[in-house]
């Protein structure tokens, strides 16, 4: 890549701001998807804990629907504030 190719972004801070909270939003909510089906998964090794096994597992699901509510919560704050991309760079993936 040359320096005629380089791509510069101006962001203000606001803006920084809103992305980096969501992002740790989205990370945090991420790690919480993991240890509910992990948890739910454990449980299920006993027969006498796969009952609470079971809502380890329907936590996991509404964590991993809470996913797109953050993303889109995320574009409208970012358009209210006055970015009209309402870009997810930090949450695609």
């Amino acid at each position: 890549m040359n320096k005629d190719d380089d791509l510069t972004l101006t962001v203000g801070r606001e803006t920084l701001v809103i992305r980096q909270r969501y992002e740790t939003l989205s990370i945090v909510n991420d790690v919480l998807v993991a240890l509910w089906f992990l948890v739910g998964s454990i449980l299920f090794l006993w027969e006498s804990t796969t009952t609470i096994g079971t809502w380890f597992f329907v936590a996991g699901s509404v964590e991993l629907l809470a996913r797109p509510l953050i993303r889109l919560a995320r574009r409208v704050h970012l358009q209210r504030a006055g970015d009209p991309s309402g870009r997810d760079d930090f949450l695609d993936g």
